[in-house]
């Protein structure tokens, strides 16, 4: 499998405190995230991406084959970010299958989701494989090989979403409306736990 990218660097400002750290089904959404991602890699490497709430998330990494790096102009944006852990995974030479970005703001993400990016990938050789949810493609999003020297071409403010919009020939998709259920506002968060 390949390696996997799990952001977690932002400062969560909508919501006025760390989402990492907001609870669903008994664990944090940042538990939840990484535990579901080190199933997908099946042993491949691991990396969240941290930023904002560096120390206070690393409690919720413990015991997990994960390896957190610390993104220091996590607030330049999601580019930032996933440049951060595209070099954290190159530290580790786990580059060879390419990576999977994926976020802890989307709790309805399953192992067998991300392998299925990856899996669709292979079914029709295209070289960027990603989400369709709400009218957009987006997040998890799978990069090959071939295709990962497109994310360092990111803007630091930018996230792979232009990427997928810029490469429209290049990306294949995988439905996932449960995609569009994400925590950025308290609203939303009490929307998702009604719907437990």
């Amino acid at each position: 499998m390949p390696a996997i990218i799990l952001l977690a660097a932002g400062a969560s400002t909508r919501l006025g405190r760390p989402k990492q750290l907001l609870r669903y089904h008994g664990q944090t959404l940042l538990r939840r995230a990484a535990e579901t991602a080190v199933a997908a890699a099946a042993g491949a490497a691991v990396v969240v991406v941290t930023g904002a709430q560096h120390e206070a998330l690393l409690p919720e990494l413990a015991g997990l084959p994960v390896t957190a790096a610390q993104c220091l102009v996590w607030e330049q944006g999601m580019g930032a970010s996933v440049k951060c852990g595209l070099a954290a995974i190159e530290k580790l030479e786990a580059l060879d299958k390419g990576i999977t970005l994926t976020l802890c703001d989307q709790p309805h993400v399953t192992p067998g989701l991300l392998q299925k990016l990856v899996a669709t990938q292979t079914a029709t050789g295209r070289p960027i494989v990603a989400c369709a949810y709400a009218g957009v493609q987006g997040v998890p999003v799978f990069f090959s090989k071939a295709a990962v020297p497109l994310l360092r071409e990111l803007q630091n403010e930018a996230g792979a979403g232009q990427l997928l919009k810029r490469y429209p020939e290049l990306v294949a998709t995988v439905p996932f409306p449960e995609g569009a259920i994400d925590v950025d506002t308290e609203a939303q968060y009490a929307a998702l736990l009604a719907g437990e």
